[in-house]
């Protein structure tokens, strides 16, 4: 993807497979192009492999070759990456909140702010609730007292108002929640209405008879060849069981318990299903590779790959279907003819919004953040590449501007793939020749 006046880009692999016969060349090629900076020297142009097999026999010849950092860009868009807030000393509770939001929040270690507040990773929080955020976890959790005798007079009752919940009636009255369960005969699936009593202490003026106590929970059951995983900060259901190839319910029924509204902590363990080793925390394979043909990508560009694509991978987007008309629709509304741009959505990604190349260019349209950030310009708003309407809307304002500044259309399709300034400067290369075609075919096809 073209950036003012160019940056790097490649398509992500699968797309490059099917719409080249050349692949070394598509991409070694692609690698190759950076417009140098200002006081640098101009780059002179290298000799590309035109077939399979010589590429090959370059990767054999050239193994560990490293991309310079400064050819890719590494930083996403700024919306992506807000700045964390300071930690204050407390929190307050609103509607929505978990703990793990709120830890993640202020970059703060759940299970620390677990232990700050004397919270297990199943404790009820409610809005108006005040969590400390800073100072000194307790040496070892507290275990909750048991319930207090009951005296002779009667119990204290509560009246349930709109919004309760039994976890917060019993944190704001300092009582365990097990004593409420015992003292009104409920359990962890009873029903509460408004106008409600709920008994907040002991009594024997009508004693409740106590909530049988549930069964233990079965372990998860160990499938053959099943293995473990150990949940990090910023992990999801969804990504973990994409991650390991697994479906989210299968990783669900493996757990016993977990559900798709369960919240998990770092530390955490979850088996996955139909692996045969233990998985420890920090040696997952990666969704985006860091090398390719021999070439390695800078450490921060693959962070950020992989970033995206953990995100994309746990974000609901639209189907290829749904792609192909917020393209013709996105390209109708900026001035483009909506072929152009299916074109290239089409060769780019095959419209997988999800679709996350080595080079870190993200989604159906393929952009790369700092040619996200020259969109941005172009359109005069911050876009989103992760959102499928801004990444559309990024790559459509960029095929729009190289239109408008390049001398014909072949020279505004090479400057998508190739870079405005490296076509001005080297002309077309054989394999941005073949994009170009490929491109022009391809929007034959769309009418």
């Amino acid at each position: 993807m073209t950036t003012p006046p160019s940056t790097k880009r490649t398509m992500s692999m699968p797309v490059i497979a099917a719409t080249t016969a050349a692949l070394p060349a598509v991409v070694l090629s692609s690698l190759a192009l950076a417009q140098p900076a200002t006081a640098a020297p101009a780059p002179q142009p290298r000799k590309i492999p035109a077939t399979l097999a010589a590429a090959i026999q370059a990767q054999a010849t050239q193994a560990g070759t490293v991309i310079p950092a400064q050819a890719v860009a590494s930083a996403l868009p700024a919306a992506l990456r807000p700045m964390a807030p300071a930690v204050p000393d407390t929190y307050t509770i609103v509607r929505g909140d978990t703990v793990s939001a709120i830890a993640k929040r202020f970059n703060l270690d759940t299970g620390e702010v677990l232990q700050l507040n004397k919270l297990t990773p199943t404790t009820l929080i409610y809005p108006g609730q005040t969590l400390k955020l800073k100072g000194s976890a307790p040496a070892a959790p507290q275990q909750p007292a048991a319930p207090a005798p009951a005296p002779a007079t009667g119990a204290a009752t509560y009246t349930v108002v709109s919004g309760d919940t039994l976890g917060a009636i019993a944190a704001r009255h300092g009582v365990p929640l097990s004593s409420i369960f015992s003292w009104n005969g409920l359990n962890g699936s009873s029903i509460i209405y408004p106008g409600q009593k709920i008994k907040v202490s002991g009594g024997s003026s009508t004693p409740a008879a106590p909530a049988p106590a549930p069964a233990p929970a079965p372990a998860p059951a160990q499938q053959a060849g099943s293995g473990t995983y150990t949940i990090k900060a910023g992990d999801t259901l969804s990504s973990i069981a994409s991650r390991h190839g697994v479906t989210l319910s299968a990783l669900m029924a493996a757990n016993n318990n977990v559900t798709a509204t369960t919240v998990i902590y770092p530390g955490q363990k979850l088996t996955i299903p139909g692996t045969s080793s233990i998985q420890p925390a920090g040696e997952t394979k990666p969704l985006v590779p860091s090398s390719f043909l021999g070439f390695t990508y800078p450490p921060a560009v693959v962070s950020s790959a992989n970033e995206n694509k953990a995100l994309l991978n746990a974000s609901p987007v639209p189907s290829r279907a749904e792609m192909k008309t917020i393209v013709a629709d996105t390209a109708r509304r900026m001035g483009v003819s909506p072929s152009l741009a299916l074109a290239f959505a089409e060769q780019e990604s095959g419209f997988d919004q999800r679709a996350v190349s080595p080079a870190n260019a993200i989604g159906t349209m393929q952009v790369i953040p700092s040619s996200g950030q020259w969109a941005s310009d172009l359109v005069g708003r911050k876009l989103n590449l992760l959102d499928p309407y801004d990444n559309v809307t990024a790559g459509v304002a960029i095929i729009r501007a190289l239109i408008a500044t390049s001398k014909d259309l072949d020279t505004a399709i090479a400057g998508y793939y190739q870079g405005q300034y490296s076509v001005s400067k080297y002309g077309m290369y054989d394999d941005t020749k073949r994009y170009v075609e490929s491109i022009k075919a391809r929007q034959r096809t769309f009418g």
